[in-house]
C-alpha cells in the first residue's frame, strides 16, 4: 500500500506534463486507484491490479503503455467515457479469471443524455490467459418523467350545485433512446483463438417509460343527511409513455500479430 501511495504522489507531482513515465504502478485487493486527470499519456514497465482491484482511467487520458500488465482474479482496468479513443499497448499480459477491460457508456439522467461506450485499441504482444474480456456496451437511456396527476373534481352542495368530474391525469414521458456501443479494436498473438476473445459492444438499454399520472376523484356530496347530490365520475389515469429504443451495436476488429 506505500509503495503505491508513493507512485501516486509521484504522479500527481508531474501533472503538468503530457507525458507521464513511471516504473510500476499496484493496486491492492479490494481497492480502487484513480490515475491522474491532467496527463494524456502514460508509459509503465509493470502495472498490477490485484484480485478484486480496480484501476479507474479517467476521461482526459487517452493512452497508456504497459510493458508487464498483471491483472488478478475479477480485477477491473474500468475506463472513464469519453468521446477521444483510449489506446492500451501492452508488451506482456498475464490476465486473471474474471480479470476484464470496461469501457462502458454512462446511463442517461433527466438532465444529460447517455454516453458511447468508449472506443478502444488495445494491443497486446503477448497473452497469458484463458479469456480476454472486454465491455464496451452503450449507456442506457433515462426513463420518461412521470405524468401529472389530475385535480379532483368541485363537490356539489347536498340541495343545490352540481358536481364536476375529475381532471384526467397527464400521460408519461417517453424514455429515453439507448447509446451506442463502441468500436473495439484488438491486436492479439495469433496463438490466442478467437472463441476465448469476449467482447460486448452492444447498445445501451433504451429508457423505461414514465407511469402515466392518476386521474383526479370525481366531486362528490358529503354530509348530507336527506338530499344527495349527484357526484362525477372521476378523470381517467393518463397513459405510461412508451420505452426508449436500444441503442445501435457496435463494432470488434481483430487483427492477429
Amino acid at each position: 500500500m506505500r509503495n503505491a501511495m508513493l507512485m501516486t504522489a509521484g504522479l500527481l507531482s508531474a501533472l503538468t506534463s503530457p507525458w507521464i513515465m513511471a516504473q510500476t504502478i499496484s493496486v491492492e485487493t479490494h481497492s480502487l486507484m484513480r490515475l491522474p486527470s491532467k496527463t494524456s499519456v502514460l508509459q509503465l514497465d509493470r502495472l498490477e491490479v490485484a484480485d478484486y482491484g480496480t484501476l479507474l482511467i479517467p476521461a482526459g487520458l487517452t493512452e497508456v503503455k504497459v510493458g508487464q500488465l498483471v491483472m488478478g482474479h475479477e480485477s477491473r482496468i474500468a475506463i472513464v467515457p469519453s468521446a477521444e479513443p483510449f489506446s492500451l499497448q501492452v508488451k506482456q499480459a498475464d490476465l486473471g479469471g474474471g480479470a476484464e477491460i470496461t469501457a462502458r457508456g454512462a446511463p442517461g439522467t433527466f438532465e444529460k443524455a447517455p454516453t458511447p461506450g468508449r472506443n478502444l485499441n488495445v494491443r497486446i504482444e503477448q497473452l497469458n490467459a484463458d479469456q480476454l474480456f472486454v465491455d464496451a456496451r452503450g449507456g442506457a437511456g433515462s426513463p420518461g418523467y412521470v405524468g401529472l396527476d389530475g385535480g379532483n373534481g368541485i363537490d356539489p352542495g347536498c340541495t343545490w350545485g352540481s358536481a364536476s368530474r375529475g381532471i384526467d391525469g397527464d400521460n408519461g414521458g417517453n424514455g429515453r433512446d439507448g447509446a451506442p456501443g463502441a468500436l473495439v479494436r484488438l491486436e492479439l498473438p495469433a496463438t490466442f483463438g478467437n472463441e476465448r476473445i469476449k467482447v460486448n459492444v452492444q447498445g445501451g438499454a433504451g429508457g423505461v417509460g414514465g407511469d402515466g399520472g392518476r386521474g383526479g376523484k370525481g366531486g362528490a356530496s358529503k354530509g348530507c343527511v336527506v338530499y344527495r347530490a349527484d357526484g362525477a365520475r372521476s378523470g381517467k389515469n393518463g397513459d405510461k409513455g412508451q420505452s426508449g429504443a436500444a441503442g445501435p451495436t457496435g463494432a470488434i476488429v481483430v487483427r492477429n500479430l
